[in-house]
């Protein structure tokens, strides 16, 4: 029963790893996005996503689950504008959405994804 953890800190992994599946920490928008609206969030925190599949050997073709934190209820039709563009046709996960508080003012949107590892997970 192997455990692999991808890039740890003290206070946590960015990716942990077992059975082919990893489970991904919380991801924000960048910095350079960070100020801005729930579109350049979503597309940033979703590009930041699309990275840290590479590094591990998975793709957006490949997810089996996300929860996505909204700040405000508001921003929710947009952040599936975003969302429903780049999810795969057919690929969908399962998905929950819901408000919650974030830990910067500046920050509307935060995700957490579970996938399956498919290629050789990079070190």
């Amino acid at each position: 029963m192997t455990i692999t953890r991808h890039d740890t800190k003290a206070r946590m992994s960015r990716a942990v790893i077992h059975n082919g599946v990893a489970w991904l920490c919380g991801q924000v928008a960048g910095p350079e996005a960070r100020h801005g609206d729930i579109t350049e969030q979503t597309e940033s925190m979703l590009a930041r996503v699309d990275a840290l599949l590479t590094e591990i050997g998975s793709d957006r073709e490949h997810l089996l689950s996300a929860t996505i934190y909204l700040r405000d209820s508001h921003d929710f039709a947009a952040m599936n504008a975003v969302w429903d563009a780049w999810v795969p046709t057919g690929h969908a996960p399962a998905r929950t959405c819901v408000c919650a508080s974030m830990p910067a003012d500046e920050l509307r949107v935060e995700i957490t994804v579970t996938a399956l590892v498919i290629g050789e997970y990079s070190y």
